[in-house]
């Protein structure tokens, strides 16, 4: 109940605030499935809950678990703790445990904030845990997040946000040890797949915003 409160909650602030489209919902898959969104601004965390109201388990850096309130939010969100160096091995059992509990996750494959429409070279966890578990992974572009206001004028206005939610990349299970060439071949495809969500929705947010990309924050 915690987390679909404060979902509700932030999605329609997110809506009220940036007009927030979603493209693409009807390809979210109905079972268990590895979200994989692009990540331009701290924002792609809640914009990435609009493809669903269903709850997803978040692989959030540790760093936000600063003080007892902030531990007792993120652990009642659902979210996973993970060390920012991608080589995180206990996030990757508890992240593993979820999708063997029929809960869906969201993976930040880039693994970090990053900035342009480009996407950055991406860790293979979500490409990994696919293969070792048979579920599909979603790719998911977020535009207008990283710069949320435009000037239009004298006027900042809050950018147009548009989320993109790609064909999904179905991944057989794996038994045994998975090839690096699989995990490779599947990281391939997501960044290909990927890429084109994050450029739809960027250029539709440019189309809606209008006027010129003012300060990000």
């Amino acid at each position: 109940m915690f987390y679909k409160f404060w979902r509700s909650v932030i999605v329609a602030l997110a809506y009220a605030i940036f007009g927030v489209q979603v493209r693409g919902r009807d390809r979210v898959p109905k079972g268990t499935f590895i979200l994989a969104p692009s990540h331009r601004s701290t924002l792609d965390i809640p914009l990435a809950a609009t493809v669903t109201r269903r709850r997803m388990r978040f692989m959030a850096k540790r760093q936000l678990w600063h003080g007892p309130f902030w531990s007792w939010v993120f652990d009642e969100l659902g979210a996973v703790p993970v060390d920012r160096d991608g080589g995180d091995r206990a996030a990757l059992r508890v992240t593993e445990a979820a999708l063997l509990e029929g809960e869906p996750v969201v993976v930040f494959p880039e693994g970090t904030r990053c900035s342009g429409p480009e996407l950055s070279p991406l860790f293979s966890g979500a490409a990994y845990l696919a293969l070792k578990q048979g579920v599909p992974i979603v790719p998911v572009g977020i535009g207008g997040s990283e710069q949320i206001t435009v000037r239009r004028g004298p006027i900042k206005w809050f950018s147009r946000v548009c989320v993109v939610v790609g064909e999904p990349i179905t991944c057989d299970r794996t038994q045994g040890t998975i090839k690096r060439s699989a995990i490779t071949a599947t990281n391939d495809e997501l960044r290909t797949r990927l890429q084109a969500c994050l450029s739809e929705a960027i250029e539709w947010s440019r189309t809606r915003s209008g006027g010129k990309a003012g300060e990000g924050v």
